[in-house]
């Protein structure tokens, strides 16, 4: 009698196999981008929240008023002190304890800017970018607060309030303020 126990495996355990491994790695190709992008909007939504404790920062080294304010002639200005001590990687020691000394860039590595849309109750603040990409604009909103509507304001009580607007990558807008 002759043993026919062969050692190896069948094709059918090599395919089943290779079928499992093909799933996994279609999981995670799948997953990874939005993962990715989760952790770039989650530090977008960091810096805007770093941004309002700089301007509460400002607000009370500056007998409540806030860094934004319009000219004579209607033009909209941001404080540029307000932008080197508190927010750009510009700071000095000598600055301290106010300066906060971090970059404040998007987290692809742009630079953020501002725009103000107006004050009080405003709708469409920021407008709808092409698929979904991020246009690193913080639309600025005074003396207004989150609506809980996206993309609307709504006037605030305080006239030292602002909200903040951002197109999320992936094309949702996310509004911040300083309640």
């Amino acid at each position: 009698m002759t043993n026919k126990n062969k050692k190896g495996f069948t094709i059918i355990e090599v395919v089943l196999v290779l079928a499992i491994a093909g799933l996994i790695f279609l999981m995670v190709f799948i997953a990874l981008p939005a993962m990715q992008r989760s952790q770039r909007n989650t530090q977008r939504a960091n810096d805007m929240s770093r941004f309002l404790t700089a301007v509460n920062q400002y607000q009370s080294n500056n007998s409540g008023k806030i860094p934004f304010s319009t000219d004579d002639t209607g033009n909209w200005a941001y404080d540029n002190q307000f932008v080197k001590r508190y927010i750009d990687n510009t700071c000095t020691a000598s600055a301290a304890p106010s300066c906060s000394g971090g970059e404040f860039k998007d987290p692809d590595g742009t630079n953020y800017s501002f725009v103000q849309k107006g004050s009080g109750t405003v709708t469409n603040v920021a407008p709808t970018v092409a698929n979904g990409a991020v246009d690193h604009k913080i639309y600025v909103v005074l003396k207004a607060m989150c609506d809980g509507v996206e993309n609307q304001s709504k006037t605030s009580p305080g006239k030292r309030d602002i909200a903040l607007f951002y197109n999320m990558e992936g094309g949702s807008v996310r509004c911040f303020d300083n309640q």
